[in-house]
């Protein structure tokens, strides 16, 4: 079966993809679930089963496994449901044809999928023959899902703590590998080794003689020596790793991970240069591993495919991530925001997507996680917690306690937005902007999903949201058509003529996220720090570097924005340049007299 994408639909929170797959899997597109809130997949399942006019029984949290069968169960429903539309979808009639050729019309003239159907189809059709072709080169799009890998609280029973088996990420986990999908999961936010070492317990992750996993794995990271520790610790358990999914650390929606300086570009390139390395080094060590454990060691060597995600917003990125780096797909996530038909966002929210602009996307610190999250100013999430702080009434109820980690209170752990916290934390130290400042994700990324579908609850309908910067470029409402035919260059929907490129973007984001540090570091300087910056400035000049010589080498491509980027990267260096006086000045230690 053909892939005949180039592009794929990563997690956007806890709500925005949390039924993407039901809208899109029929056209062959990826996409990926979030696997963190249990009760939000569970009144999704309630939701489409009495749509479809399938039997539904409530799985209520008063079991010890409540979140791994409620997750198995959201999880069977979907895949259920997407073969349905998947099967009805090619299965051709005279009446779909039409609709199947403005399909096929989203597609580049250059794919190969385009030319075999419009050959089909050009003088006369049959509808047989469409059909049959149909189902042996369109696959339907994968339903992956994703587990942020730290977020991975233990878990109480009747007052009694549970074994780790039950952490949250651990019931995620178990939850998905129960399931009945053939597809992948997202390991993000870094390594957890006790999680990963539960995988090796569930068969599916391991592979028959063909070289088949039923369910893969696939590691979100931000550097190649992080891929090769990871694949190498899961190899060493008899796990492959299908895919590395790299992911700007700044540019880029949801928590955002900064690297030391280390910039998208150069990551890649590592990657390309050294992709047969890594396979053959995790591959030597998975082997033994699966010999070890009497697995089955498959015939030939399992593949590896490098992605990545991150600020793209052109066709021409898009094109040039896939060529030049040789990447197998490239995610799309922000701009699908700003498409109805794909995610969850409610009317209002959208409005303000549309009309946000650079000074309205912004990295915050109101993450319970303590891990920088882009939010976006004056969601109806964020005026509700400044009118709770104006009241005297700081804090949300905790229902989930998915982010209750701090046990400052309790040995169960609480939550720094909570009520309870903020109202401790308040009467200890007195309120302060750090305390306030944190907001409920759990409700806030949820409630998106809720309120689209119209969904009755008791709990707060305030919205929170975590659009990347690439946001501010974008400023109408887009179909599935609309969207992919931008993807592919058929179309530009691109409001900013002005738009950096994105290395360019990351690059600035890096720049000031590195002067706001330094802002903070210099109040009490000391030797870690001046080691930290001086890091940070060598990668970011060796990015610099990087870009000028990439750029330089493409000769005649990309005209103007070529000329631009350049121009940039130039602004850029003499800014660095300026920070880095700054830095060894500070570091100069006046000679005693």
């Amino acid at each position: 079966m053909r892939k005949q994408h180039t592009f794929h639909i990563p997690v956007m929170g806890t709500a925005f993809t949390a039924d993407t797959p039901l809208k899109v899997a029929q056209f062959g597109i990826d996409s990926v679930i979030a696997l963190a809130d249990d009760a939000l997949l569970e009144r999704l399942r309630k939701l489409y089963a009495e749509k479809n006019n399938l039997w539904y029984a409530e799985i209520k949290n008063n079991t010890k496994d409540y979140r791994a069968e409620r997750i198995t169960s959201y999880l069977n429903l979907v895949n259920k449901l997407a073969l349905q539309k998947y099967e009805e979808y090619t299965t051709v009639t005279k009446e779909k044809v039409e609709s199947l050729k403005t399909f096929f019309a989203t597609f580049p003239n250059t794919f190969q999928l385009k030319k075999e159907f419009d050959n089909l189809t050009k003088k006369y059709f049959n509808v047989d023959e469409i059909s049959n072709w149909l189902k042996e080169n369109l696959n339907m799009g994968s339903i992956d899902v994703n587990i942020m890998t730290k977020v991975d609280k233990p878990n109480f029973f009747k007052n009694e703590a549970l074994p780790s088996e039950y952490n949250d990420a651990h019931a995620a986990l178990r939850g998905f590998a129960k399931s009945n999908l053939s597809s992948s999961i997202i390991f993000s936010a870094g390594m957890n080794p006790k999680l990963y070492g539960y995988v090796s317990q569930f068969e599916d992750f391991y592979p028959n003689a063909e070289g088949y996993i039923k369910k893969k794995i696939v590691l979100k990271v931000s550097d190649y020596r992080s891929a090769l520790i990871q694949g190498k610790f899961l190899a060493k358990k008899g796990l492959w790793v299908s895919e590395y999914r790299i992911e700007s650390g700044l540019n880029c929606g949801g928590h955002a991970f900064a690297t030391e300086g280390y910039l998208m570009g150069p990551i890649l390139a590592e990657f390309k240069e050294k992709r047969e390395e890594l396979i053959d080094q995790v591959y030597a060590i998975y082997k033994d591993a699966l010999k070890a454990n009497n697995k089955v060691v498959p015939e030939k060597l399992l593949t590896l495919k490098i992605t990545a995600q991150g600020g793209v917003g052109t066709a021409e990125e898009h094109d040039f991530l896939i060529q030049h780096y040789n990447l197998d797909s490239v995610g799309w996530g922000t701009p699908f925001l700003l498409v109805p038909e794909v995610t969850n966002v409610d009317g209002n929210t959208r409005k303000q997507l549309i009309k946000a602009k650079e000074k309205d996307l912004y990295l915050s610190n109101v993450s319970p996680l303590g891990v920088p999250f882009n939010n976006l100013r004056n969601s109806s999430k964020e005026v509700e917690k400044l009118q709770k702080v104006k009241e005297g009434k700081s804090g949300s109820p905790c229902p989930r306690r998915y982010l209750a980690f701090n046990k400052d209170y309790n040995e169960e752990g609480v939550c720094t937005a909570s009520r309870l916290y903020q109202k401790n934390k308040i009467e200890e130290l007195g309120i302060s902007e750090e305390i306030t400042d944190k907001v409920c994700l759990c409700m806030g990324l949820s409630a998106a999903a809720i309120v689209t579908n119209n969904i009755e609850t008791r709990e707060s309908k305030a919205i929170s949201i975590c659009p990347g910067p690439n946001m501010a470029y974008f400023d109408k409402l887009l179909s599935l058509e609309d969207m992919t035919k931008h993807i592919y260059g058929l179309k530009n929907f691109m409001s900013e003529n002005d738009r950096p490129n994105m290395f360019v973007k990351e690059l600035n984001l890096y720049m000031d996220f590195l002067k706001n540090k330094f802002k903070e570091a210099k109040k009490d300087w000391n030797k870690k720090q001046e080691k930290y910056f001086n890091r940070f400035l060598e990668n970011m000049n060796d990015g610099i570097v990087y870009y000028n010589n990439m750029f330089d080498s493409l000769k005649e491509k990309y005209g103007q924005t070529k000329k631009n980027t350049i121009a940039s990267l130039e602004k850029t260096k003499i800014t660095l340049d300026a920070l880095a006086f700054e830095i060894e000045a500070l570091t100069i230690v006046p000679a005693s007299s």
